[in-house]
């Protein structure tokens, strides 16, 4: 992979760092492509069974690069849709992977970077970082990140916050969702991470992915009509491999096959 995101692999686990501290992590087009395909592989990468998302540098990532975004004035508009699909797509490859993604936030999280944010299911994040959904004060809006932003905080504090554009705290971003865990230093931001991904290894990584495809499935649709959706998912799991082992281990009072 390009050198803008780097890769480090411990056992089971990839970190992921987005490489350009110069730039606050600043995402360049190259970024968004390369972070996508990384996304997409580990999708398919049954080895992989927890991914780390953060930033190399003080920042985790400040949005989009100012050079690119120069050069995006002059777009025409059919170049800024294939833009904005491209967003869309690294977002969703982040969103729908069947891994459990943590985010690892050791600095500030701005427009695009929040987005990041949103789409990880675990976030700990340094109390120094600040984020912002700042699009408004550039004259431009969160369009593409919204779907994943407010599915994460709501509408409530995406009113607030997408229309003012203003920066907030990373204990407020914890209060609406946005993040899970604060933390006062960087040493307590690796053992938190650390602790975060021992917890998620305890889980079964196939019931892992289901649960991520349920979440998706089932958030604001009517109760109703979820009832065939979950009965059948639930048959599904039981008679699973991963469901049979997990019900004899517990029976057995040992360990299943994933926690050895």
């Amino acid at each position: 992979m390009a050198d803008v995101v780097e890769l480090m692999r411990e056992g089971a686990v990839l970190t992921v760092a987005l490489n350009r501290p110069g730039s606050h992590n600043a995402m360049t087009p190259e970024m968004i492509a390369t972070l996508t395909t990384i996304f997409r592989e580990v999708a398919l990468d049954e080895t992989v069974r927890v991914v780390v998302l953060t930033g190399n540098g003080r920042s985790f990532c400040a949005g989009a690069d100012l050079s690119f975004m120069r050069a995006a004035a002059d777009y025409s508009f059919a170049e800024n849709v294939a833009d904005g699909e491209a967003i869309f797509d690294l977002m969703l490859a982040i969103d729908s992977c069947p891994r459990p993604v943590i985010g690892r936030v050791n600095g500030a999280a701005i427009g695009g970077g929040a987005g990041l944010v949103s789409c990880c299911d675990s976030v700990v994040a340094v109390a120094r970082a600040t984020l912002a959904f700042s699009e408004t004060r550039l004259g431009i809006v969160p369009a593409v990140i919204s779907p994943f932003v407010l599915a994460k905080i709501g509408s409530g504090p995406g009113r607030e916050l997408f229309l003012s554009g203003e920066r907030f705290s990373a204990e407020y971003a914890r209060h609406i969702g946005l993040v899970q865990h604060v933390v006062p230093d960087e040493a307590a931001l690796d053992a938190k991470v650390a602790e975060r991904v021992g917890q998620f290894l305890q889980a079964a990584p196939g019931a892992q992915a289901a649960a991520k495809q349920l979440i998706g499935a089932v958030s604001g649709q009517p109760k109703e009509a979820m009832r065939a959706f979950t009965t059948q998912l639930i048959a599904q799991r039981r008679a699973s491999a991963e469901g049979r082992e997990g019900m004899s281990a517990f029976l057995q009072k040992r360990p299943p096959w994933w926690q050895a």
